[in-house]
C-alpha cells in the first residue's frame, strides 16, 4: 500500500500567499517578485508532504487564484477581447478572475460558482463560438518541472475534461459537445508533453461524476473518456472522484482503460457498497478515508473496518477531497492538548494516512492504541435544558402568521416606501483603521469606553452618508465585526475559535471557521446593542444584521458526534431570541442571512429533501416565525446556483430575499417568474468582489433587465453582497450610481 493527497492548502501556513498577492494587487511589489514568492511557497509544501512520509505528491494543485480558472488558460478557453489586451499573462488572468478597469481595457470579471458543497468558489469560464480550444497555457509543466528540480517526480492534477465542460458556461447556440474532439486532442497534447517531461501519472479530477447524470451527460462523459484513452501517450491515468459516490456510472467506470480510481468512503453513501459488489484486479483504488473537509481526528478502527471490507488487491490510502478545505496545521494553535488533541487540520491529515498505511502493514501499533483511547473518553456533556426545548418544538413554532400577502401589506403601511427602494446588505469597508482598532481593545491596548466611542463615530459617519445619498434603508456598516459568523459564535456557547485556522474561500480571501465543540445556546444578546444604537441615530428604518442558524452551521466545523440537523436547529433558538430582543429594542427590519444555504445541500436531488432541505428551510422559519406582522424579515443568498431550490427558498418565508446576480446575468430571475416566486427580491445590481466601479449606464440597464422579468412592487435595488472587502472610494462611487440609477427607474414608473 502507499499514501496520498487530492490537493494540498495553496495560501500558506500563515496566509503567505494572500499577503504576497495584495501587495501585487497595490503594486508594492513586482509580477517577478510574486511568483518567486509562489515558487518558494510550493517548494516549502512538497517538501512538508514528502517529509510526512506521504509516497505520491501531486502537483499543479497551487493557484494564483483558482484552477478551474488555471484550466481555462491552459485550454484557451480565454475571450479574444482578453487574450488581446496588452497585459502581462498573469495581469489578464486576474483580470478575467478580479476584473480590470485601466487605460488599456475594461473587463468584468467571470462569475463564480459554489464549488460543489463547500464554501470554495470556483471561476466559472465560457465557450463561446470564436472559442479556439488548444493547448495554450504552461503552468502544469513549469510546476512538474519545479518539483522534479526538487528530486521529486509528483502526479500533476487537472480538472477532468467532463467536469470542465459540465461546470462551464456556453454561449446561446454553443453546446458541450461541440468541443469534444478539440479538448481531447488539448488534453493528449497535455500527456504527451508530460510524459516527455518525465511525469508517469497524471490525476484528471472528474468530481461532476459524482453528481445526479442524464443519460446525455453519461454519454457526454464516456465518449470524451474512451476517445482521450486510446491514447494515453505512455501516462498512467488516476481518475478522480470526491463529494459523494459515482452510483450512476460505477459499472462503466471500472472498465474504462484508466490505470486507477479516486473514490469518495466519507461523502459517498454508497461508495462501500459499490467496490464490495466487484472492483477490478487491474486497477488501483485510489480510497478516499480520511475527511478532508473537517478538522476532527480520524476514528482508526472506523476506517479499517471499511477497508478491511474493499476487495481491491492494490489500494492507496488518500483524502476523500482536497485539503485546501482545511487549514493548514494545528502546530499554530494554543488550545488545551486535551482539546488540540481531537483536531486534525491539513498537516494531521497527512500524519493520519502515514498511521492508517502502518497499521494495515503490521505496524502502528503504538499510533491505533493513542486513537482508540482518544476515541474512548467522552469529549463533552450534553445540555439538558436545550435538549428538551428542541423535543418540544412543533408543527407551530415553524409557522408564520399571518400568511405573506397580508403582512406585506402591513408594511407596506407600515414603512410607507418608495417604489424600487434602495439598501445595501450589510457590511461596509473595515480599513485598516478599523481593524487595527478592533485588534488594539482585543489586547487591551484600548478600553471598552474609547472603542465604543470609535465605533459610534464611524457609524454616525455612515448613516449619515447613507442619507445624504439617499438610501431609503440603511445599515450600521457592521464596524465591530470581525467575520459574519465567528462575531456570533463568540457569543454562543459551545463554540471554539482556531487562531490559525484559515481556509480558502475564493481568489486570496481567506475564512477563519468556528469550531462547534459542543451544545450550541445563546450567552447573551449579540447584536443589539449596535443595531438598536444605529437606528436611533435616523428616522429611516436601519437594518438589524444576523448571520442565519444553517449558514452558521455550514461556515464552521460542524460536530461529528450528533447530526448537522440537531446542530442547527441549537442555532436556530440562539438566534431566534435575538431576533425578538432586536425586534423589541424597535429594530422593524432585520435581516437573517443565508449566503450558505446551498452548501451542504446533497449533490443528488433524491437526498436533497429527507436529508437537509425538509428541516434546514424549516430552522430558517423557526427564527422568525414569531415576530409580529410588521416586522419585515429580510435574507440574503451569494455564489450559489439558487434557480433549481426557488420553490424551497420562497419556503423560508421572508418578506424580502436579496440574491446575488450581478456575474450569473440576472438568469435567476426567469425562474423566479416561471416559479410564481412571491417574496420580494433584491437582485444584486453590480459585482462587490471585484474592485471595478460599475460604467455610468450599466446599473441602469442591469434595473431595466430586473423589471423586465419581476413586477416592480416586488423589486429593492441593491448590491449582489456586503461591502466589507472593498476600499471606500470605489465603494462610495459605486453606491452613488446605485442610488442614481434606481431613482431614474422610479421616475420612469
Amino acid at each position: 500500500m502507499s499514501t496520498t493527497i487530492i490537493g494540498f492548502p495553496r495560501l500558506g501556513e500563515f496566509r503567505e500567499l494572500k499577503f504576497t498577492t495584495e501587495k501585487y494587487f497595490r503594486k508594492e511589489i513586482s509580477e517577478e517578485e510574486l511568483l518567486a514568492a509562489a515558487k518558494e511557497l510550493r517548494a516549502k509544501h512538497w517538501n512538508i508532504v514528502k517529509e510526512k512520509g506521504i509516497t505520491e505528491i501531486p502537483s499543479n494543485d497551487f493557484s494564483h487564484y483558482d484552477n478551474f480558472l488555471d484550466a481555462a488558460f491552459l485550454f484557451n478557453v480565454v475571450p479574444a477581447s482578453v487574450q488581446n489586451l496588452d497585459l502581462s499573462e498573469l495581469e489578464r488572468y486576474f483580470a478575467l478572475a478580479r476584473g480590470y478597469q485601466g487605460e488599456k481595457g475594461d473587463v468584468r470579471a467571470l462569475p463564480m460558482k459554489k464549488w460543489f458543497n463547500t464554501n470554495y468558489h470556483y471561476i466559472v469560464p465560457k465557450f463561446e463560438k470564436d472559442t479556439q480550444v488548444k493547448l495554450a497555457g504552461h503552468k502544469i509543466f513549469d510546476e512538474f518541472q519545479e518539483a522534479k528540480e526538487l528530486g521529486l517526480n509528483t502526479r500533476p492534477v487537472l480538472v477532468g475534461p467532463f467536469t470542465f465542460l459540465q461546470l462551464s458556461d456556453f454561449e446561446e447556440g454553443v453546446k458541450a459537445e461541440d468541443f469534444v474532439d478539440s479538448l481531447v486532442a488539448a488534453y493528449q497534447e497535455v500527456f504527451a508533453k508530460l510524459a516527455e517531461l518525465g511525469a508517469t501519472r497524471i490525476q484528471l479530477d472528474e468530481a461532476a461524476l459524482v453528481k445526479d447524470l442524464t443519460a446525455e451527460e453519461k454519454a457526454l462523459f464516456l465518449n470524451l473518456c474512451n476517445k482521450l484513452l486510446a491514447d494515453k501517450k505512455g501516462l498512467e491515468v488516476l481518475l478522480q472522484t470526491y463529494f459523494g459516490d459515482v452510483r450512476d456510472v460505477y459499472a462503466d467506470l471500472v472498465n474504462l482503460p484508466v490505470d486507477a480510481i479516486g473514490l469518495d468512503f466519507v461523502e459517498g453513501k454508497k461508495t462501500l457498497d459499490l467496490v464490495k459488489g466487484g472492483f477490478p484486479a487491474d486497477k488501483t483504488l485510489y480510497a478516499g478515508i480520511v475527511n478532508g473537509k473537517n478538522i476532527w481526528r480520524n476514528n482508526y478502527e472506523k476506517s479499517l473496518a471499511v477497508l478491511e471490507q474493499i476487495p481491491a488487491e492494490n489500494i492507496v490510502l488518500t483524502s476523500s477531497c482536497s485539503l485546501l478545505h482545511v487549514p493548514f496545521t494545528t502546530a499554530n494553535e494554543e488550545f488545551e492538548p486535551a482539546i488540540l488533541n481531537h483536531f486534525a487540520f491539513a498537516v494531521e491529515k497527512l500524519e493520519e494516512l502515514r498511521d492508517l498505511d502502518a497499521i494495515r502493514n503490521g505496524q502502528g501499533a503504538e499510533a491505533l492504541a493513542a486513537n482508540k483511547e482518544l476515541f474512548a473518553t467522552e469529549r463533552v456533556g450534553e445540555n439538558a435544558e436545550l435538549r428538551a426545548r428542541i423535543a418540544g418544538l412543533t408543527d407551530a413554532d415553524y409557522t408564520r402568521l399571518p400568511a405573506f400577502a397580508e403582512r406585506e401589506a402591513i408594511q407596506e403601511e407600515a414603512f410607507k416606501l418608495p417604489a424600487l427602494p434602495t439598501t445595501t446588505i450589510g457590511s461596509f469597508p473595515q480599513t485598516k483603521e478599523v481593524r487595527a482598532k478592533r485588534l488594539a481593545y482585543r489586547k487591551g491596548e484600548l478600553s471598552q469606553e474609547e472603542y465604543d466611542a470609535f465605533l459610534a463615530e464611524t457609524i454616525d459617519e455612515w448613516i449619515k452618508w447613507q442619507e445624504e445619498v439617499g438610501f431609503d434603508v440603511l445599515v450600521h456598516g457592521e464596524f465591530e465585526r470581525n467575520d459574519m459568523v465567528e462575531y456570533f459564535g463568540q457569543n454562543l456557547s459551545g463554540y471554539l475559535f482556531s487562531k490559525n485556522g484559515w481556509v480558502q474561500s475564493y481568489g486570496m480571501r481567506g475564512v477563519k471557521p468556528p469550531i462547534i465543540w459542543g451544545d450550541v445556546t445563546r450567552l447573551n444578546p449579540i447584536t443589539v446593542k449596535w443595531s438598536s444604537y444605529a437606528q436611533s441615530r435616523t428616522d429611516k428604518p436601519v437594518k438589524g444584521m444576523l448571520t442565519g442558524p444553517v449558514t452558521i452551521l455550514n461556515w464552521s466545523f460542524p460536530r461529528e458526534d450528533i447530526s448537522i440537523k440537531d446542530s442547527t436547529l441549537q442555532i436556530a433558538l440562539a438566534i431566534k431570541d435575538e431576533v425578538l430582543d432586536l425586534e423589541a429594542a424597535g429594530v422593524k427590519i432585520i435581516q437573517i442571512d443565508e449566503a450558505a444555504l446551498r452548501e451542504k445541500l446533497p449533490l443528488r436531488r433524491s437526498d436533497w429533501y429527507e436529508d437537509y432541505l425538509d428541516w434546514a428551510i424549516p430552522a430558517f422559519r423557526l427564527v422568525h416565525s414569531t415576530v409580529a406582522p410588521d416586522t419585515q424579515i429580510h435574507t440574503h443568498m451569494c455564489y450559489s446556483e439558487f434557480t433549481d431550490i426557488i420553490p424551497a427558498i420562497d419556503n423560508m418565508d421572508a418578506d424580502v430575499i436579496s440574491f446575488e446576480a450581478s456575474r450569473s446575468n440576472l438568469e435567476i430571475l426567469d425562474e423566479l417568474k416561471a416559479k410564481n416566486f412571491q417574496t420580494e427580491v433584491g437582485p444584486g445590481v453590480y459585482d462587490i468582489h471585484s474592485p471595478r466601479v460599475p460604467n455610468e449606464g450599466e446599473i441602469d440597464n442591469t434595473i431595466e433587465a430586473i423589471l423586465a422579468k419581476v413586477p416592480s412592487k416586488k423589486v429593492w435595488i441593491n448590491p449582489d453582497c456586503g461591502l466589507k472587502t472593498r476600499g471606500i472610494p470605489e465603494t462610495k462611487e459605486s453606491l452613488i450610481r446605485l442610488v442614481e440609477a434606481a431613482k431614474a427607474a422610479r421616475e420612469k414608473l
